[in-house]
C-alpha cells in the first residue's frame, strides 16, 4: 500500500483535529460562534442582500445577483447552526430562507444542478404552502436537468397537490404544465397532451398569457411529434402571438425554433433556416445557454437534411459542448442520438455504432423512450447494412414497438420503410411490399415530404437490385 504524501497526511489530521475541537465546544458556545462567523462573512461580503421577489413558475432565477451569493451556502449553514430553533422574531428564520434561496439560485447559475436540487429541497423543508410548492418545483427542474425523471416527477406531483390545497389556480396550472412536459420528455404523450389542455383552461381563466404561451408551445411539440404538423404550426403561431403580448424574448426564441422544426419537417428548408437564425439571436440575447444548445441541435438536423454534413457535425458538436457545460443530461442524451445518426449517414458506421450504444445508455438513464426508439431504429440500419440481418430485424421490431408506444409517427413511418427493405433483401417480397406501404402511408399522412422522397428513392434502388417491380401506393 503506498504511503500517503505529507500534505495528505496533514489535511487528514487537520480535519480530525478541527472536528474534535468543534465538538469540545458547548452547544451554546458553538451557536454564538456561528452567529459571529455569520455576521463577519455577511459584512465582509457586502451586507445583507435585499429581499427577493416571490418565486413564480415562469422565472428561472429572479433574484438580482449580489456580492454575498458565492457565500450564500456557507451563510445559510452558519445561520442554521447559530440557533437550534430559529424563531421569526429574532430574524434567523428570515435569514435562513433568504440565503438558502440565494444559494440555490447561485448554484443554478453555475450549472451545479445537484447542489441546486439539494438546496431547494432544504428550502422546501422549512417552507409551507405555496412557498414550499415553488421550492419543490425548482428542485424538480434541477432533477429533470440531471436526468432524474422519477425524482422530478415526485417533486412536481407534490407541488401540484400543494397548489390545489392552497387553491392557487395559477400555481396549479404551472404544476400541470411542468408535469406534462416531463411526461412528454419521457414518451407519455397521451397523458401529457391531456394535462396540457387542462393547464390551458386554468391559464385562460386566470388571464396568464405568459403561462399560456409556454404551454401552447409544449402542446405544439406533441402535435409535431405525433405527425399533426398543420395543427403544430397553428398552435406555435398562437404561442408566438402570446409571447409578443408579454414581450418575452426568450419564450419567443424557443417558439420560433420549434416552428423552424415544423418548417423543416414540411420541406420548407429556407424558411426553417431563417427561423432558426432568428430564434438563436433571441435566445442568445436572453443569455439562455441551454436554449441555445437545444436550437443548435435542431439546426444541425436541418444542415444534415439539406446535405451539409460537415456543417451539421460542427453545429451538433457545439450543441453537445454547451449541454455538457450546463449539465443538461437529458438533452445531451438526445444530442448523442443525433450525432450517432449523422456519423451513420456519412458512412462512418463503426463510429456510429459505438455512439448509438453510448446514446442508448444515456437515454435509458434519463427515461427518454422516444429517443431510445430513434436510436434503436437507426442502429438496426447499421446491423442491416453490415450483414447482421437477424439482429437488424429484432432491433427494428423493438424500435417500432417504442415508436407506437409514444406515438412517434414520423420515425414509425421511416423505420417501417427501412424494415421493409430488410424483408425484401431476405426474399420476403410480399411482406416487404405490405410493410413499405404502411410506412409510406404514415409519412404521407403526416406530410413528411422530404422523408417520403428519401425512402421512395431507396426503395426503387432496392427493388431494382432485387429484380422486382417498385412498390406503389395501390399495387405491385
Amino acid at each position: 500500500m503506498p504511503t500517503p504524501s505529507r500534505e495528505l497526511a496533514y489535511l487528514f489530521r487537520h480535519a480530525l483535529l478541527r472536528d474534535a475541537a468543534y465538538q469540545l465546544q458547548l452547544p451554546g458556545d458553538r451557536a454564538r460562534l456561528h452567529a459571529v462567523a455569520f455576521s463577519a462573512i455577511e459584512d465582509l461580503a457586502g451586507g445583507r442582500p435585499p429581499e427577493s421577489p416571490p418565486l413564480v413558475v415562469s422565472d428561472a432565477a429572479p433574484s438580482a445577483p449580489h456580492p454575498t451569493d458565492p457565500f450564500a451556502h456557507e451563510l445559510a449553514w452558519h445561520v442554521r447552526m447559530s440557533a437550534t430553533d430559529p424563531a421569526p422574531d429574532n430574524g434567523a428564520a428570515a435569514a435562513l430562507l433568504l440565503y438558502l434561496r440565494r444559494a440555490a439560485e447561485f448554484s443554478q447559475r453555475q450549472f451545479r444542478h445537484e447542489a441546486a436540487q439539494d438546496l431547494w429541497l432544504q428550502l422546501a423543508g422549512i417552507s409551507t404552502g405555496t412557498s414550499r410548492a415553488m421550492a419543490l418545483y425548482r428542485a424538480g427542474i434541477a432533477a429533470s436537468t440531471r436526468g432524474l425523471s422519477r425524482e422530478a416527477e415526485e417533486f412536481f406531483l407534490e407541488m401540484r397537490r400543494l397548489a390545489r390545497e392552497a387553491r392557487d389556480r395559477r400555481l396549479e396550472a404551472g404544476g400541470l404544465g411542468i408535469l406534462a412536459k416531463l411526461w412528454q420528455d419521457t414518451g407519455r404523450l397521451v397523458e401529457a397532451e391531456r394535462m396540457m389542455k387542462e393547464a390551458l383552461v386554468i391559464l385562460r381563466d386566470t388571464c396568464d398569457r405568459r403561462g399560456e404561451a409556454a404551454v401552447l408551445g409544449d402542446l405544439a411539440n406533441i402535435y409535431r411529434m405525433t405527425g399533426r404538423l398543420d395543427l403544430a404550426e397553428r398552435t406555435l403561431e398562437r404561442s408566438l402571438a402570446a409571447y409578443g403580448e408579454v414581450s418575452d424574448r426568450l419564450g419567443e426564441g424557443i417558439a420560433r425554433g420549434n416552428l423552424a422544426s415544423v418548417y423543416r419537417a414540411t420541406n420548407r428548408v429556407a424558411k426553417a433556416e431563417r427561423s432558426f437564425e432568428r430564434a438563436l439571436s433571441l435566445v442568445r440575447g436572453a443569455g439562455s445557454r441551454s436554449s441555445e444548445a437545444f436550437l443548435l441541435g435542431n439546426l444541425a438536423n436541418l444542415h444534415s437534411a439539406a446535405g451539409r454534413p460537415r456543417q451539421a457535425r460542427r453545429t451538433l458538436e457545439q450543441a453537445l459542448a454547451i449541454h455538457r457545460e450546463v449539465g443538461n443530461r437529458r438533452i445531451e442524451a438526445m444530442s448523442l442520438v443525433n450525432l450517432a445518426t449523422m456519423r451513420q449517414f456519412t458512412g462512418r458506421f463503426e463510429e456510429a455504432e459505438r455512439l448509438h450504444h453510448q446514446a442508448l445508455e444515456a437515454v435509458r438513464e434519463v427515461g427518454d423512450i422516444r429517443s431510445e426508439g430513434i436510436s434503436l431504429g437507426n442502429l438496426a440500419g447499421i446491423y442491416r447494412d453490415s450483414g447482421r440481418a437477424g439482429l437488424a430485424g429484432q432491433t427494428y421490431l423493438k424500435a417500432l414497438g417504442l415508436h407506437r408506444a409514444v406515438g412517434n409517427r414520423e420515425f414509425e413511418g421511416s423505420h417501417l420503410c427501412e424494415y421493409a427493405l430488410l424483408l425484401l433483401a431476405r426474399g420476403r417480397t410480399g411482406k416487404s411490399r405490405e410493410t413499405w406501404r404502411k410506412g409510406a402511408a404514415i409519412l404521407r399522412k403526416i406530410n413528411d415530404v422530404q422523408e417520403l422522397k428519401t425512402v421512395t428513392r431507396i426503395m426503387r434502388q432496392a427493388c431494382r437490385k432485387a429484380g422486382v417491380s417498385p412498390f406503389h401506393r395501390g399495387g405491385a
